[in-house]
């Protein structure tokens, strides 16, 4: 709860076509009990009105009334959403913290073995690779930069001044075990844009979760990658699925690519699976990331649940269910969520970090973001890497205690 209250997050007041399609979808399953309106980090004043800061105290930044476009995922215009820049950087500079942007780390020594006297962090231009370096020291080090960025440098980091970390680095990498699956409806007066990017979850049982996205009206780029949606996990499969939909329902096809404004008329479904299976991480001698199964059944981009789930909608909507042509033509599932990597454990045979975000064999160094997670929780992970991340900082002394 202190995390919630921190980012202002509060249950949205709105209801409109998608929370109507979760209500009808619950409804049809026999889970309309299970239909519940999210918990957002978004300001619900006088739409369009600018008020001081009504989540810190005033210590933010000014907030306007949400206009309930549903362009939070692509980054509020209205400046109603609480994101990072709003408020944890925009605080921390008030305390005398510099961001210093548009940069990536390359290195990070320890002066020492353990690096109880520090580190020295070297950096470059993210858009200038053959630019100069520049290299700092600090106390302490936090990696924050999402699995892909910590895992990348890490692993690269492990083989060189880093040699230190958990040998269990890069195990244990995970997604929601997702489907993402568009149905475009033919009404010319649906309007899935209306709202917030996602109002709603519709639980399907204690393992499975699906929530409504959308996007503002005019993001209609995501048509280019649309593809019909087929139930097969083979290739052959897949490729006689596609070109039999393709023939036997060509008007319908036709009218889901060209559709006046495709996000408008587009409600996405984002299906979440709580049932685990793992990916191992590795850093191949020419840089970027290598994965391969490590336990578990694959990833795959064919769901039977999540599929009757759109074929449903397809009904309540009057419309034709897609998916990325990615899943269609080679298998390939999508995520939004990947997880893992550098998880918790007893110990350093157990995992890259303990129970207080601490990386094992190294001092005043911690990792605070998705690699973290050590399962599938099934459900968006934002609050959950938020409140662990400031769990673990909160064990942090103020640097004016004494030791």
């Amino acid at each position: 709860m202190r995390q919630l209250k921190n980012v202002g997050a509060n249950t949205h007041p709105y209801t409109g076509k998608s929370e109507k399609i979760m209500m009808e979808l619950g409804r049809q399953t026999d889970r309309e009990d299970h239909f519940l309106k999210t918990d957002v980090a978004v300001y619900f004043g006088k739409p369009g009105e600018e008020v001081s800061d009504p989540c810190f105290d005033g210590k933010g930044p000014s907030r306007t009334g949400c206009v309930l476009c549903g362009g939070c995922m692509l980054g509020c215009r209205y400046n109603s959403k609480n994101t990072l820049d709003k408020n944890y950087l925009f605080l921390a500079q008030g305390l005398g913290a510099e961001i210093i942007a548009e940069q990536e780390v390359t290195d990070v020594k320890p002066l020492d073995q353990e690096g109880k006297n520090g580190y020295e962090i070297t950096y470059k231009s993210t858009f200038s690779p053959f630019g100069k370096k520049t290299k700092v020291k600090a106390k302490a080090v936090v990696f924050a930069g999402g699995v892909l960025g910590t895992m990348s440098l890490l692993l690269k980091l492990k083989n060189n001044s880093l040699n230190r970390l958990s040998s269990t680095l890069g195990l244990g990498v995970r997604t929601n075990s997702e489907s993402l699956i568009g149905v475009t409806s033919f009404d010319k007066k649906a309007n899935f844009s209306e709202g917030i990017a996602i109002g709603s979850i519709l639980e399907i049982d204690e393992n499975r979760h699906l929530e409504p996205v959308k996007y503002p009206e005019g993001s209609g780029f995501w048509r280019l990658f649309m593809a019909p949606m087929v139930s097969s996990n083979h290739a052959v499969g897949r490729l006689a699925g596609m070109v039999v939909d393709l023939i036997t329902h060509p008007v319908k096809n036709l009218k889901a690519l060209f559709i006046d404004d495709w996000s408008k008329r587009t409600q996405i479904l984002l299906y979440m699976e709580s049932i685990d299976s793992t990916l191992r991480f590795a850093s191949p001698f020419w840089g970027g990331l290598s994965s391969k199964m490590e336990k578990g059944k694959a990833p795959s981009a064919y769901n039977p649940i999540a599929q009757e789930l759109a074929k449903t909608t397809e009904a309540i909507v009057n419309g034709k269910a897609m998916v990325l042509n990615t899943e269609t033509l080679l298998g390939i599932p999508t995520t939004a969520h990947i997880l893992g990597g550098a998880c918790m454990g007893k110990n350093e045979s157990e995992g890259v970090i303990d129970d207080k975000n601490r990386v094992f064999n190294y001092k005043n160094m911690w990792i605070c973001d998705g690699s973290m997670i050590s399962a599938n929780i099934g459900v968006n992970p934002s609050l959950t890497i938020t409140a662990l991340s400031e769990r673990a900082m909160s064990f942090v002394p103020d640097k004016n205690s004494k030791p």
